[in-house]
């Protein structure tokens, strides 16, 4: 077991909260244009990518037909698929938090000018290329809900340990697996071979060593994780507060 930033657990709840918003849709549909585009096939089966972004679509009941039209962008059917850019940032939150920015977005100037908006307001910054993100490892990560399995804990964690999975953690509801990123399909898999229900599945970067936010910089510091997450050209934020 391994200590995790509680904006995992408040990011998954958000997700539920938000499951209906447009801009949820909108996020999860550019994953699954750029996984299609990347990948050069529309077929789950043979692109282990889409499958992953296209499962995450379904766990936010995404319906086909937006499905199917992001599948089309990212192939060329539909304009703007091929504008899509995967851009990565780095930066600092209050009390030296440090902060990666991932960015799907066909605007890079309006994604740079809508984060520094928000940076400024609240006292962060963008930071260097290379200042932030030696403190994080690119992993993957699976998320299961409690409820929704039927397995006793005992049973799920020698499932976890079985499947390939490097650690997980239990928060609140949720249990948060990680592995090699290489081997998220693979760990997928065998999760659902046992029966294990996931969440959602995704590539994610975890910092090596947290860093204690000050009770006055709280709140400040899941503000403006949060009106990041928020900005439509965002996709993920990722920090190293422990909060």
């Amino acid at each position: 077991m391994s200590g995790h930033s509680k904006w995992a657990t408040t990011k998954h709840k958000k997700a539920g909260i938000d499951a209906k918003r447009s801009k949820v849709f909108t996020k999860v549909a550019k994953l699954i244009t750029i996984a299609a585009r990347d990948g050069k096939s529309g077929d789950v089966s043979m692109n282990p990518s889409l499958r992953i972004a296209v499962d995450n679509a379904k766990a936010v009941s995404m319906p086909k037909d937006n499905i199917d039209r992001a599948i089309k962008r990212g192939l060329g059917g539909l304009d703007g698929g091929a504008m899509l850019e995967e851009i990565l940032y780095e930066a600092y939150a209050p009390g030296g938090v440090a902060m990666l920015i991932e960015c799907l977005t066909d605007n890079k100037n309006r994604a740079l000018g809508e984060m520094k908006a928000i940076l400024n307001k609240n006292g962060g910054s963008l930071a260097s290329a290379g200042s932030v993100s030696y403190l994080f490892r690119r992993v993957g990560q699976i998320i299961i809900e409690k409820s929704k399995n039927s397995l006793s804990q005992e049973d799920l964690e020698m499932v976890i340990l079985d499947s390939g999975a490097e650690d997980f953690s239990e928060e609140d509801e949720i249990t948060i697996i990680t592995c090699a990123f290489p081997d998220l399909i693979a760990v997928k898999k065998k999760l659902e071979e046992s029966g294990v229900v996931t969440e959602s599945s995704e590539i994610v970067y975890i910092p090596a060593v947290y860093i204690d936010v000050l009770e006055d910089k709280v709140k400040t510091v899941e503000n403006i994780l949060e009106l990041l997450d928020d900005l439509d050209d965002v996709n993920s934020v990722y920090s190293n507060a422990n909060i």
